[in-house]
């Protein structure tokens, strides 16, 4: 019997999913939830029936096996990892892939919260403007074949507050790093 895999019509958090069950050649059926249109986006097509499932936390994507109803997407990740001996064979291996499963969700997580917010800007953006311009500095080449960093760059040196501090005399240009640093040690 195949599985199924429930989910909005989207690719979202059960992508990974798919491909697992693909790279697995596990047989199962996608069942899609369809949002409705703006302004609202009805999600009655899941919210009306999410109780009626037998699931003790209804919540999309879930995965039904036989008797077996999963909920979570890195809950039906491992539990299809399992069965194919994907989670790593040594206590260090298991460990290393926990650590890589929960890196990858703050980043796709941060990915997620960009496309879905208006503003465009976290505090992720200032941790990779800093690391970027320190790059710059250190080889100002270094970002010439990158054309959407560069456009990053001058976008957020452009934000009107930020290109204001950068003029300013509060704005610290070097040093980059401590005394002890062979590069970026000095006040220019």
């Amino acid at each position: 019997m195949a599985m199924i895999l429930a989910y909005w019509d989207i690719r979202g958090l059960a992508q990974p999913i798919r491909l697992l069950l693909e790279y697995t050649g596990t047989k199962y059926e996608d069942e899609f939830y369809v949002c409705g249109e703006a302004p609202n986006y009805d999600k009655s097509c899941w919210l009306d029936n999410k109780f009626k499932l037998g699931m003790d936390f209804p919540n999309l994507p879930y995965l039904v096996d036989g008797d077996r109803k999963i909920v979570q997407s890195n809950a039906i990740m491992r539990y299809i990892a399992r069965k194919h001996n994907l989670c790593g064979e040594t206590e260090d291996e298991k460990v290393r892939v926990d650590i890589l499963e929960n890196q990858a969700m703050d980043f796709r997580n941060g990915f997620v919260t960009l496309c879905y917010n208006t503003d465009y800007i976290t505090f992720v953006d200032f941790l990779m403007y800093e690391l970027l311009d320190q790059h710059s500095m250190f080889e100002p080449k270094c970002l010439d074949e990158f054309k959407n960093l560069k456009v990053f760059l001058d976008h957020f040196e452009g934000l009107e507050k930020i290109a204001a501090y950068i003029k300013s005399s509060r704005f610290t240009k070097n040093p980059v790093n401590g005394r002890r640093a062979k590069w970026g040690n000095k006040k220019e």
